[in-house]
């Protein structure tokens, strides 16, 4: 993949601006606003996201007693909240679609700025790999551009031109899928000895070991009808990608096995949670938004 990498780091790059300005081209003031003055929601939803899941990211890889690679991808995974995949969860399971959105770009904000220290945390505690660490400054500093100025800029485009917001949302949200499955492809595709060797391995039934978790903890550490509990749920069980991409790329020089056994857990993750969100929306004639 050395010969590609330039181009993999350049829609990586696409993928993680794009769906950050398309959450903020999406978002109101006044769901922020709701999120935001919802005390109880917002605390538990910060307790479950931030603390936790990458607690228990941390306890179910050393449970499954994964090696490095594998390690350092579930901690990665498991320290990033708010990744976007969770607003199209509470789409497909006909939740409480307004607070979901509201809350993933709030998580993706808050987990730019906290995933270096508790993802750098944890691994230093659990000395794998001979005591991996992150630059967390450098970390911080590189997610939270990519990540809140984006969607800084796309709310403030949503706040003074609406019209303008509502076209170009649909666009920027393809080129966030689109890319999206592009970063998935590039993953697999540059680590396929890798992720090959994953296969029936404990590396993907921890990724989806902890989706389900996660999915169980937000929903039981959230307030209200039982589709906004589901809502939280299925917004914790998705982990976003774009913080461990920078954090593999920084901290580990794109290395192929993380890489690899990122993509597993990723995969692994979004293929439980589906389900569960589907069959939650089956019974459901309708979202709260």
């Amino acid at each position: 993949m050395t010969a590609l990498q330039p181009l993999f780091n350049a829609v990586t790059v696409i993928f993680i601006v794009a769906t950050m300005f398309a959450a903020g081209l999406a978002t109101t003031l006044s769901a922020l606003r709701a999120v935001l003055t919802d005390l109880p929601l917002l605390l538990l939803a910060l307790l479950a996201n931030l603390v936790a899941v990458p607690l228990l990211g941390w306890g179910i890889a050393a449970l499954f007693g994964l090696p490095a690679a594998g390690f350092v991808a579930v901690v990665l995974v498991a320290s990033s909240p708010g990744g976007p995949f969770g607003a199209k969860l509470s789409m497909v399971q006909k939740g409480d679609v307004v607070a979901g959105t509201a809350m993933q770009v709030l998580l993706a904000a808050v987990g730019s700025l906290s995933f270096g220290p508790m993802s750098s945390g944890i691994l230093a505690l659990a000395e794998v790999g001979g005591g991996v660490s992150l630059d967390v400054a450098a970390l911080v500093r590189t997610v939270a551009i990519l990540q809140l100025v984006p969607f800084a800029v796309g709310l403030i485009v949503r706040r003074y031109a609406r019209s303008a917001a509502l076209s170009w949302h649909p666009a920027t949200a393809m080129v966030s899928n689109v890319t999206f499955i592009m970063v998935l492809a590039g993953m697999l595709l540059g680590s396929w000895h890798d992720v090959v060797a994953l296969l029936g391995s404990r590396t993907l039934l921890t990724g989806a070991v902890l989706s389900v978790v996660a999915f169980g903890v937000g929903t039981l550490l959230a307030t209200g009808a039982p589709a906004r509990r589901t809502t939280m749920g299925g917004i914790t069980a998705v982990r976003n990608v774009g913080p461990p991409l920078a954090a593999v790329g920084i901290a580990f020089g794109n290395e192929q096995a993380v890489l690899g056994a990122l993509a597993a857990v990723l995969i692994s993750g979004l293929v439980v949670a589906l389900p569960i969100a589907a069959v939650l929306g089956r019974d459901r004639d309708g979202g709260t938004a």
